[in-house]
């Protein structure tokens, strides 16, 4: 996620940190290569132009001239203007005070706005929701069929519209469905289209004119830059929005979408899709996202990733040692055996702070089973301390595990690496920051 632009960013930031002092010249110069970078990742001109000019304003000033740490300041300052850009802080779903909740669901063709509806649903049916979805798209009968399978798969009724192509009359007759029913939570997933058209957006006024739902979310897909943003603008001036969802974030090596949507149209990002599978949907944290594109990892989120698969308890001991540097490759393995409820291995390792750090760092679906052989081979002394592996050790692991001496020492640089990462953030005192 967003690897062109942290990589970019990195490299700026290195040669800060290296100065013992900054001035005015060395802060310009950072701040022209700066716009460079958002630029070329297809971040909106005039976010990126306001952008530079609040940080210059900020960094010509006191707050890093006269810093015992001017290049950590430098980047503080980047970092708190980056989540201001995207919203500062995480922007809830606005319930109804008398249920159904409706959210209405609006986007084009191919943004995956069918399988954002059932992520949703699965979202808000795990907080205890009752939840009901709604096929209103009667033009792509394959939108109705991959409704229902969704909701087959997550045991959540769909409405049925018994065989009418009104969509505003389908929309109206399933909220009074979910009244009489007792269904808290309504989502519409309405109609798309190849591009912004009159007669779609007139179907969607119509739509929440006569339901007038609490939510109306777009979904836009990430992978299209500022062609995401332009869609956001057509269909908040036209319908109006409440919210995004950007999908396909696991994919966006740039980040222009992110970076820019919420400036531009003035709505909060409400969550991001990070993958295909129907619990791949995740509440949009500008600070976290912020951490992740700066190098910083995404601690929080891991650590709730974990609550979900792990007991309350198994949750704080990983925090725990992540915190106090105790991480072992004991603890490694049984975060990998993990991965597949936790989600894809290149989801999880991004999140580690300092993971950016980390030199031709195996990420692939195949790499945990290498990973987990190797350290199986090992015996637990060998496990709870990697500093013992010698040349012998290591060519009974790798026989014992059908690997190579090249992949046993692949792994235990990268370990290696990933503790003194671990062990510098830890000492920085600030959740966000390992510098």
């Amino acid at each position: 996620m967003f690897e062109g632009l942290s990589n970019r960013l990195e490299g700026i930031f290195k040669k800060l940190r290296g100065r013992g002092k900054l001035d005015e010249n060395n802060i310009k110069e950072a701040m022209r290569d700066v716009r460079v970078a958002l630029l070329e990742a297809d971040v909106n001109f005039k976010v990126v132009k306001d952008f530079i000019e609040r940080v210059k304003e900020r960094a010509i000033g006191q707050e890093v001239m006269k810093s015992l740490t001017p290049g950590h300041q430098m980047i503080k300052i980047v970092r708190d203007e980056l989540i201001a850009i995207m919203g500062d802080t995480h922007r809830e779903i606005i319930f109804a005070k008398s249920p159904p909740t409706i959210i209405m669901m609006v986007g084009l063709h191919g943004s995956g706005k069918t399988t954002t509806a059932g992520k949703l649903a699965n979202k808000f049916q795990k907080d205890g929701y009752r939840v009901i979805l709604v096929p209103a798209d009667v033009y792509r009968p394959a939108a109705i069929e991959q409704l229902n399978i969704i909701g087959r798969e997550l045991n959540i009724e769909v409405f049925d519209g018994r065989g009418s192509n009104n969509p505003i009359d389908i929309c109206d007759e399933s909220v009074r469905y979910a009244i009489e029913k007792g269904y808290n939570l309504v989502i519409l997933d309405t109609a798309g289209r190849l591009h912004v058209d009159e007669d779609l957006m007139n179907e969607l006024r119509f739509i929440k004119e006569k339901i007038k739902p609490q939510e109306v979310l777009l979904i836009a897909d990430a992978m299209t830059g500022q062609d995401a943003v332009k869609i956001a603008v057509a269909f908040n001036e036209s319908v109006g929005i409440d919210g995004i969802i950007l999908t396909k974030m696991e994919g966006d090596a740039r980040g222009g979408a992110a970076l820019s949507i919420r400036g531009v149209t003035g709505k909060p990002i409400k969550f991001i899709g990070v993958g295909e599978r129907l619990n791949d949907l995740e509440p949009f944290y500008p600070e976290r996202l912020t951490s992740r594109i700066l190098g910083m990892g995404d601690i929080l989120s891991l650590v709730e990733k974990a609550d979900a698969v792990f007991s309350e308890e198994e949750a704080r001991r990983l925090e725990k040692k992540i915190r106090k540097d105790t991480f072992t490759l004991e603890d490694f393995r049984d975060q990998l055996q993990q991965v597949k409820k936790m989600g894809t291995l290149s989801q999880i390792i991004e999140m580690i702070p300092g993971v950016r750090g980390l030199n031709n760092i195996e990420i692939n679906e195949k790499a945990p089973l290498k990973i987990e052989a190797i350290i199986n081979s090992m015996t637990h002394r060998e496990r709870a301390n990697h500093t013992i592996i010698n040349g012998s050790r290591k060519r009974r692991i790798a026989q014992g595990s059908g690997t190579t001496i090249q992949d046993v020492n692949r792994l235990l640089k990268q370990f290696t690496q990933m503790k003194k990462m671990i062990k510098k953030f830890s000492k920085g005192g600030d959740i966000y920051c390992p510098w």
